[in-house]
């Protein structure tokens, strides 16, 4: 079953690299963004994919989830930054 799980992270890994892609050269500033929140939606995965693989979900949960908040917080932030700059220069 181990080998199951790490089968699938390293199958997750692979589709990560497809939004980092996004993020390295997105044609527009919004672009990347999408792409690193895609990223971290993925890490996610992958770290309560560790936890199961660990035998410990619950610690890995709660290291999701401190992850979770802190991506959709920084996404946010960047998103409301980018758009009151792209405003002013109009």
């Amino acid at each position: 079953m181990d080998t199951f799980f790490v089968l699938i992270a390293a199958a997750l890994v692979i589709v990560l690299l497809i939004p980092f892609y996004r993020v390295l050269k997105g044609p527009t500033v919004f672009d990347r963004l999408l792409g690193a929140a895609a990223v971290g939606a993925k890490i996610i995965t992958l770290v309560l994919l560790f936890g199961l693989v660990y035998g410990r979900p619950d610690m890995f949960v709660d290291i999701a989830l401190g992850y979770a908040v802190l991506n959709f917080i920084a996404v946010i932030a960047v998103a409301r930054y980018f758009r009151t700059t792209s405003s002013t220069r109009s």
